[in-house]
């Protein structure tokens, strides 16, 4: 099987760690298409580490990362096998998996920067029989790129429309946007917080993973002067490029901005849990209308993807603050919004197998062009 046919596997687990979603995807005349899809849950205990370790709240010794890269990389293989079951697919028809893993930190900026993404792609290869392609976003961070986001090359591929300038809008974790100009130009960056934070706090404060159809940022009360302080974070008036993760906007993060724009109001206010989700909600809307107002004044329409295209509220609210722009699912044009990042990633490992590169200097910020990942060959015999 030549690198050019074949099916791949894209999977991802995001900066919310609330799946690992897996890609099906065949490639017509080199445009990714999605055959089969689903999301794999984690384990409840897992799930609770990853985050605990993104969030900067657990350090770990040598022993324990070895253990979590394995545990990691054994999910993403059960992914992959129940996606091939589903699918009813034949391991040797896939040519190769493409892992994004799962961030546990990002910093591309300072003396040494780096990103790291985990999750065995041996314990994949070897389980899964398929050659796995893995660690993407390094080299572009090694030319001095941010690494992120890698997922504007796609979305030009199968969302730009010549002559018209629209965003692509990914509602994850971590908001980021793909601004796709009437001239060819695409810029992308991260905006902030998208689920991340509203999630983190549902699970505090209701015990439930996330703020189902916005249910509870739409009890609550947006204080202006919180969310004008919350927006105050350096992080927001950055240029691009630019990327951010959880290891910067974390429950952490949260309680010191509260404790800190508390103290100023002298007890003079007082706060329920839906109206900290509610600000959340809002601050998301926000960062995300201010930041397409700025790069992207001419847009005619924003697409969405990303697990927030199912909260009700969000939605709403973020159709109101980029009207008169028209806001849709990418759905509307044919492009699954829930699994548009897994099949980024299967583009990616056929990119890396071709010899292509993967990466948007514009948008990184790279000193060029580079061929990412590395390749972790399946075993032929034995």
């Amino acid at each position: 099987m030549d690198d050019a046919s074949g099916l791949y596997v894209g999977l991802i687990s995001g900066t919310s760690a609330d799946g690992i979603d897996a890609a099906l995807v065949r490639f017509e005349q080199d445009r990714p298409q999605l055959v089969d899809a689903l999301t794999h849950p984690w384990p409840d205990a897992l799930r609770a580490q990853i985050l605990r370790v993104a969030q900067d709240e657990t350090r770990l010794d040598l022993d324990a990362y070895g253990r979590l890269d394995v545990a990691i990389g054994q999910q993403f293989a059960h992914a992959t096998h129940q996606l091939l079951k589903q699918s009813g697919t034949d391991p040797a028809q896939v040519r190769a998996i493409g892992s994004h893993g799962q961030t546990i930190r990002h910093r591309p900026a300072g003396d040494y920067p780096f990103t790291l993404q985990i999750g065995d792609p041996s314990v994949m290869a070897e389980r899964c029989r398929i050659d796995v392609v893995a660690d993407f976003r390094r080299a572009d961070v090694a030319a001095g790129g941010q690494g992120a986001p890698l997922l504007p090359a796609v979305h030009a591929m199968l969302l730009a429309r010549p002559g018209r300038t629209r965003v692509v809008l990914n509602l994850g974790g971590i908001a980021n946007i793909t601004v796709l100009g009437s001239d060819g130009q695409v810029l992308g960056f991260d905006t902030g917080p998208a689920n991340g934070l509203m999630d983190a706090w549902c699970l505090r404060h209701l015990g439930e993973a996330f703020d189902r159809d916005g249910a509870l940022a739409a009890s609550g009360r947006v204080d202006d002067s919180l969310l004008a302080y919350l927006l105050e974070d350096p992080y927001f008036a950055l240029s691009p490029p630019k990327s951010t993760g959880r290891e910067h906007f974390h429950l952490h993060w949260l309680d010191t901005q509260l404790a800190n724009w508390l103290d100023t109001q002298r007890g003079k206010v007082s706060l329920a849990a839906a109206d900290i989700q509610a600000i959340l909600l809002q601050l998301t809307v926000r960062s995300i209308g201010d930041a397409i107002d700025r790069h992207a004044a001419d847009a005619e329409d924003v697409l969405m993807c990303g697990g927030g295209v199912h909260n009700g509220a969000l939605v709403q609210r973020l159709r109101e603050r980029l009207a008169p722009r028209a806001l849709h699912s990418t759905a509307a044009y044919g492009v699954d919004p829930d699994y548009l990042e897994a099949t980024a990633f299967a583009w990616l490992a056929r990119q890396r197998l071709l010899g292509l590169p993967g990466n948007l200097p514009a948008v990184t910020g790279a000193r060029g062009l580079r061929v990412l990942g590395a390749v972790y060959p399946a075993p032929r015999a034995g």
